[in-house]
């Protein structure tokens, strides 16, 4: 019974361990966390008044909280003589960070200043910092899990749930512009990295223990000790109101540049209200343009239809010339063939109206109509058949009296 009872104690206490390692675990990561999350906010209400570099606090206290982090449970490294030697976060870095776009893993290495593990790691938050690619690093990192597994061991941030919150709240650092020496004593790898708590820790009394706070004041003074009076009580309210003072001041600092944003935003507001009148000024300038275009194209248009269809005109007359050339041809060839010697004068009479000279008429011809055209034809024909001899000239010049008659 009593060995029963001393197994059943081991155990609970064997499990009682396990649970207190575990909680332990937790609660250090979750603290790692928060105050990196602190930081970070530290840092960028801090870049609103100053540049940050190698002598601000507050970039100091973040840099020793991420390496910090980076560090958590990271693996030794296993000599050949089987013994484990510390090893730093920058071999986890060089190998899970080699995907990255245009990296600086190469120039880190080739420092000449810069000789240990924990420098060169340093230097690569340092570096990743003015580049604004940190956060850039840590999820390309992260996202490399079988790397990141043989680094580090069960329990790690890099390995747990805080490592999706560590990625996204270093993304807001890529909005400052940090300025780093990187031959200061920053990166000195001899000494590790110590994380200041005070600023991010705050105490806040209930009213219970001011009131009972106050009675005790009151009841040290009524002792009748000079040191203990009220009136020695005064620094610590000083030192409120400095701070509240300082408070004051950055509150107007930020109010100051705020305005001075608004004023620029109002500037940049009425020059693009001014492009934008021009810009619509411009377009109606266009718009009418186009329009007179559209216009002119239009009358041009009709006036060459005009022109085509005067010329179709002048086509059609050109023909009808060209059948009467015809008909007096054949009419020709219709006279008596015994009248030889008349026919002769007739012959060169009826050729002086053949197709090449009928085409070169005046361009006059062409208002001539159809009836005269017919009645044209007719007297030539009629003069013809009656036989009257006239010679070549005579022709040509009757030809010529009976078109200036007709046109």
């Amino acid at each position: 019974m009593a060995s029963r009872s001393l197994g059943g104690l081991s155990g609970s206490r064997g499990g009682c361990k396990k649970s207190l390692s575990a909680r332990n675990a937790a609660v250090e990561r979750r603290n790692l966390i928060t105050v990196c999350r602190f930081s970070v906010k530290t840092l960028i209400d801090r870049s609103c008044f100053e540049t940050i570099d190698d002598s601000s606090p507050e970039f100091n206290n973040f840099a020793a909280i991420l390496e910090q982090i980076l560090s958590h449970r990271l693996k030794g490294q296993i000599t050949w003589f089987g013994y484990e030697s510390p090893r730093s976060f920058w071999d986890y870095i060089r190998v899970a960070c080699r995907k990255v776009s245009q990296n600086c893993i190469c120039s880190i290495e080739n420092m000449e200043n810069v000789s240990s593990s924990r420098a060169k790691g340093r230097a690569w938050i340092r570096v990743a910092l003015m580049e604004k690619h940190l956060s850039e690093y840590i999820s390309t990192a992260l996202r490399d899990f079988k790397t990141t597994r043989r680094f580090y061991e069960d329990g790690a941030i890099v390995l747990g749930e805080e490592a999706n919150m560590l990625a996204g709240m270093l993304l807001g650092l890529n909005a400052i512009d940090f300025s780093f020496c990187l031959k200061g004593e920053g990166l000195d790898g001899n000494f590790p990295a110590v994380i200041d708590y005070t600023p991010y820790l705050k105490f806040t009394q209930s009213s219970d223990s001011i009131s009972s706070d106050e009675e005790e004041l009151r009841t040290l003074g009524s002792s009748g000790s000079e040191s203990s009076t009220p009136e020695n009580v005064g620094p610590p309210f000083i030192m409120d109101e400095n701070s509240w003072f300082n408070k004051c001041k950055r509150v107007k600092q930020k109010y100051q540049l705020t305005l001075e944003q608004k004023g620029y935003l109002e500037e940049l507001l009425r020059l693009r209200e001014n492009q934008l009148s021009e810009s619509v000024s411009q377009n109606k300038i266009l718009l009418q343009r186009i329009e007179d275009s559209d216009l002119a194209h239009k009358l041009e248009k009709e006036q060459l239809e005009y022109i085509i269809v005067e010329l179709q005109d002048q086509l059609k007359s050109y023909q009808s010339l060209d059948q009467l050339s015809a008909e007096v041809s054949l009419s020709q060839a219709s006279l008596d063939p015994g009248q030889s010697q008349e026919g002769d004068g007739k012959q060169d009479t009826l050729n002086l109206i053949s197709e090449d000279q009928l085409r070169r008429l005046p361009p006059a011809m062409s208002a001539v109509s159809s009836n005269q055209l017919k009645a044209l034809k007719g007297e030539l024909i009629s003069a013809f058949k009656e036989r009257i001899p006239i010679s070549t000239s005579d022709s040509q010049h009757l030809l010529r009296n009976s078109m200036r008659t007709f046109i």
